[in-house]
Order: C-alpha cells, then sequence, then structure tokens
C-alpha cells in the first residue's frame, strides 16, 4: 500500500509540475513577458516544484532533516546525474554567456548554505535571507535577460542561437487554443498546484515509512529515493531538450534548479518552520553537503574554460552519481565492505578524476 502511496505521490508531483509550468508560462507569455525570461525563471523554477512541495511537507511533519536532505540530494542527482546522462546523449557544448555566469553563482550559494549549515541548524534569519537573495536574483536575470535579447540578436550570433532555443520551446498559444484564455490558464495553475500538494503528502509518509523498513535513517531516504523522485521533472526537460539539440536549455534547466532548490526551496522550508528552524542533521553536514559543494565545484572549470561537458566527463559524472549511492548504502548498513570502497574512492579514484580534470582545462586552454 505505501509502495502504492509513493508511486501516485511521484506521478502527481511530476504531472502537478508540469501543469503548474504549463499555465505559469502561457500565462506569462500572454501579459507579453519573452520566452527567455519565462525560460529562465518559470520553467527552471517550475521544475523544483516537487523538491519545494515535499521539503514544506516534511517540515510540516516535522521531519526537517529529510527537507535538507531532499535539496541537497536533489543537486547533487542534478549534476551528476542529469547532465551526466545528457552529456552522453549528445556533448553538451553551453555557448551563452549566461550559463557561464550562473554555474559560479550555483557554487556561490551551495557555498552560503554550507557555511549557515556549520553550527548545525538553519534558523529563520538565515532562511529569510536566502528568500531575499531568491528574489533579488530572479529580478536581476530578468533585467539582463531582456537587455541581452536586444543586444544578442542584433550582433552577437553565439548568444541568439541561446535564445532562439527559448523562444522555439516556449511560444503563446494561438488565439483559439483552449490554454490560450485565463481561465484556463489559472486552472492549469490550480490544479497543478493542488497536485503537488497531495503528492508530496503521500510521497513524505510512504519515504518515512520505507526508512523504518529498511533500516535507515529519513536522511538516507531523502538524499537517494526522495530526491531522485522529485528530480523527474529535470531529468524529462533536460533529457528532451539534449535530443532536440537544445543544449543551452538542458544545462540551464538543471543549473536554474540547483539555484532555486538552495534559495527558493530551502528558504521558504526554513520560514515554514519558524523560530525552531531547520536542524541539520549530523551525516549531512559530515559528508553530503560538501558532496554537493565538491560537485558544483567540478563544473567550474568544464563551463568556464570549454563551455563544453563532453561524453567522456558525463560518463565520469554517472560514476561518481552511482558510487555515491553505493557509499551512502553501505554507511547505512554498516556494511564490511564500507572501510575498503572509501579507501578506493579516496586514495585511487578522487586523486586521478582530478588529474584529468587538470589536463583538460590545460588542453582546453591551449
Amino acid at each position: 500500500m505505501h509502495l502504492l502511496l509513493f508511486v501516485a505521490g511521484l506521478v502527481c508531483l511530476v504531472v502537478g509540475a508540469n501543469l503548474l509550468v504549463r499555465g505559469a508560462s502561457k500565462l506569462a507569455l500572454s501579459f507579453g513577458i519573452s520566452p527567455l525570461v519565462v525560460g529562465l525563471t518559470i520553467v527552471a523554477f517550475g521544475t523544483s516544484a516537487p523538491e519545494v512541495a515535499v521539503s514544506v511537507a516534511s517540515v510540516l511533519e516535522g521531519k526537517t532533516d529529510m527537507a535538507i536532505g531532499n535539496v541537497v540530494g536533489s543537486n547533487i542527482f542534478n549534476v551528476l546525474f542529469i547532465l551526466g546522462l545528457s552529456a552522453l546523449i549528445v556533448p553538451l557544448v553551453v555557448h551563452r554567456q549566461l550559463i557561464r555566469q550562473e554555474v559560479p553563482i550555483m557554487f556561490g550559494v551551495s557555498l552560503l548554505m554550507a557555511l549557515m549549515a556549520m553550527d548545525g541548524r538553519l534558523n529563520l534569519a538565515e532562511s529569510l535571507a536566502l528568500v531575499t537573495l531568491m528574489v533579488l536574483y530572479t529580478g536581476f536575470l530578468v533585467v539582463q535577460s531582456r537587455r541581452e535579447t536586444a543586444t544578442d540578436k542584433a550582433s552577437a550570433q553565439s548568444s541568439a542561437q541561446g535564445i532562439d532555443e527559448f523562444e522555439a520551446e516556449l511560444q503563446a498559444s494561438p488565439a483559439g487554443a483552449w490554454d490560450a484564455k485565463l481561465p484556463a490558464q489559472l486552472a492549469l495553475i490550480a490544479v497543478g498546484l493542488a497536485l503537488l500538494v497531495l503528492g508530496s503528502d503521500w510521497l513524505v509518509g510512504a519515504a518515512v515509512v520505507f526508512a523504518k523498513a529498511l533500516g535507515v535513517s529519513d536522511v538516507v531516504i531523502a538524499l537517494t529515493i526522495v530526491a531522485a523522485g522529485t528530480s523527474m521533472p529535470e531529468v524529462a526537460t533536460s533529457i528532451a531538450a539534449a535530443l532536440k539539440g537544445e543544449r543551452d536549455i538542458a544545462v540551464g534547466n538543471v543549473v536554474g534548479s540547483n539555484i532555486f532548490n538552495i534559495l527558493g526551496c530551502l528558504g521558504l522550508s526554513g520560514v515554514v518552520a519558524g523560530g525552531a528552524g531547520l536542524v541539520v542533521a549530523p551525516s549531512l553536514l559530515a559528508f553530503d553537503i560538501w558532496v554537493m559543494l565538491a560537485v558544483a565545484l567540478a563544473c567550474l572549470p568544464m563551463f568556464i574554460t570549454g563551455g563544453e561537458i563532453a561524453r567522456w566527463e558525463g560518463g565520469v559524472f554517472i560514476g561518481y552519481y552511482v558510487a555515491y549511492v553505493a557509499y551512502l548504502i553501505l554507511a547505512a548498513q554498516q556494511h564490511d565492505a564500507l572501510g575498503a570502497f572509501s579507501n578506493v574512492m579516496l586514495s585511487f579514484v578522487l586523486p586521478l578524476t582530478i588529474i584529468t580534470l587538470v589536463v583538460s582545462v590545460v588542453r582546453r586552454r591551449a
């Protein structure tokens, strides 16, 4: 029964996010907002709606460690699994300057979260600061993209390519279409929100039961099953964009969602928690948050120097996600192989990857 509730909750989250994104996008386009702005805000943030719903529901049920674990796990999953899989489909060459800007911002907000969590708690003031940064960041994106749209269409062909991708993907409905009318757009938004609330309640409840049945903590379930489940909209959006050759959307969706997960999702969850704040589980502070920070840092050389994620780099990302999940499972079960597995990762795999990335950066600069 709980397995059915989990699956039903996941379906509600995915369908609800799609309806919410469609309704909000059509509404914004109807009011004359450019496709680029809609793509960078509503679409990227809308795909993070399941994470928001699940994290807020976790806080309301007193599972604050699950709320933080969901955000951390989703950010790790987004970069290692989604970008890795997208790059295996087609090498992700990112031309647009804005993407190179967003990756350092993603690393910056990840570092900010790590620093805030150092004392073991995310208090109300810190949560409000994250929400404020989210509002400022969104406003900055809107202003910047409007300026770039005018400039790039007149001159820069590479950036104009990214704009054309958004315009091809996001178009206002024809006058006679059913979703061109305001009531239909509002109905899509309302139904989408309702499904998100219902799905998050079912998903969190089933996840807690799974954790107890498997003998692992809520945090481990949040970092793996819940994080992967709530990231399904990002999976669908990025893979579909990669298959269509819309590489800016494939990358921008993941990066924008990661930024929103920390600033918006975590910030809103902390505000809902109120004065009690969000308690950071010791295991998150000791390991997982730093993995999230390292994953964000790994994107910097590939994006800034080469503007590309090659297929082999996508394969490395996928391999690291498999290793990360394996480590979580071994650690949760206190398996005898945990020590040997950790030693291999630390003494061989990580140094080899670092050397490979450095060589790749030097070759690209040359």
